[in-house]
This record gives structure tokens, sequence and C-alpha cells, in this order.
């Protein structure tokens, strides 16, 4: 394996996205630091940031062991775990019968269960009026996205054959499972999955970074937080 000898510089706020990468590397086993990017004050929008995550999201990393030697920076958390598990050469198959499984189901969190579960967030928890349609629209899918996977976890641990990259990017969404109005004793084999990756030291410790700093930002009861969060518009 791949021996990193300086940290890699994570950017970081604790959300579903975020917790992917804190995963990611506490699996690695490699040197990290967390440099906190406090959304609900607009600290995305800092140019410094703005130079490694031009879509003012978070996380970002900089390798400063990048591929030539030289320092490299990655935004969008699926790209980061794909970088993180070719370098290091670990969750991410080489075999590319394998690989195609694996980024099959981290494609799918990455365009349907990640950015349904913000939907379902957002109008569950933070959107000013209660539109009932909006809510049943963006439960109901999550309901339907629960069951995709389950079906997938019948007879199987993982997502995708060993523990991967995919299992990584979809655990902090199912952590959020109350939040988007999901009942997990619904879903056997995916209950079985969640308590099985809950088991693991790096997935507990990775979900539990920013905790803290996260239970203090009263997103749900907060214009200014809101406004930043969600009346974005072109910089």
């Amino acid at each position: 394996m791949t021996k990193q000898t300086k940290p890699i510089e994570l950017f970081f706020w604790p959300t579903p996205n975020g917790w992917k990468i804190t995963v990611m590397l506490e699996e690695l086993a490699i040197p990290y630091v967390v440099k906190f990017v406090n959304i609900g004050r607009g600290e995305q929008f800092e140019p410094s940031f703005l130079e490694i995550s031009p879509n003012n999201r978070m996380p970002a990393i900089i390798d400063p062991e990048g591929p030539d030697g030289n320092p490299i920076s990655v935004f969008e958390s699926g790209a980061i775990l794909q970088y993180l598990g070719r370098k290091f050469g670990q969750f991410y198959p080489s075999d590319e019968r394998a690989r195609v499984e694996v980024d099959q189901w981290l494609h799918w969190q990455m365009g349907g269960l990640g950015p349904m579960g913000g939907q379902a967030h957002h109008f569950r928890l933070y959107a000013p009026e209660k539109i009932p349609y909006a809510i049943d629209r963006y439960t109901n899918e999550m309901n339907r996205l629960y069951g995709v996977m389950n079906r997938q976890l019948a007879g199987r641990e993982f997502l995708a054959g060993d523990y991967s990259i995919a299992d990584i990017a979809c655990i902090g969404w199912i952590k959020r499972h109350e939040r988007q109005g999901q009942n997990l004793n619904d879903f056997p084999n995916l209950l079985r999955w969640y308590e099985t990756m809950n088991a693991r030291p790096a997935v507990s410790t990775g979900l539990a970074m920013g905790e803290d700093m996260q239970s203090k930002a009263n997103i749900a009861g907060d214009k200014k937080v809101q406004n930043v969060l969600f009346g974005q518009k072109a910089r």
C-alpha cells in the first residue's frame, strides 16, 4: 500500500457527504487534518476554498503527495473516494468487472440516494412552509430507494461484493433515516447492513466527526443560516 507521510487536508463540515471522507480516511488509517468549513456562516464562499472547490461545496481535499509528487486538490465526495481508493489500493477494486459493480452503486448514491435525501431533509425539516406534495414526493422516493438498497443486500453483506467505497458513500445518508421519514425495521437487509457498518471502528469514528458542532448549528430555527444555505445565487 502507498505510504502517506504528509497529512491530507480535509475541508469538512459534518454532513452525510462530509462523513464519506472521514470514514474513508479512518479506514485507510492515514494521517489527515480536518479544516472545518462552516457552511452556515458562508465559509464555503471564501476565495481560498473556491480555488479547490469551484462548486462552493464541501468536502474537498488537498493531498500534498499527489500522483506526480506534487499537491493535488480534489472536490466532489465521489471523486475523492475514487481518488483515495485508487491511490491506496483499498476499498476500490482494480479488477474491471468488480470496479464497475462498485462504480454503479457509488453513482447510484451520488445521483439518487444523496440528492433525494437532501430534498427530503429540506422539505421535511427546513422549508419555511410545509408543502405536503413535496414532503410526500421525497419521503416516498426515499422509501423506494431504501427498497432498492434492501433488495441489493439480500444474501450479501455489502452492496457491491466486498466492503467498498460504495458502502462508505451510503452510510452517512442512511444514518439520517429518521429525518427522511424511514423506519429501518421495514428494510431488514438494510438494517443488518447498517448495524454491520456501525460496528466498524473506522465508521463509528468517521461518523462522529463534528457531531458536537452540528448539534449547535440550529439550521431549522435560524433564518440567517437558512438564507446562506438555501438562498444561494450565482456569484
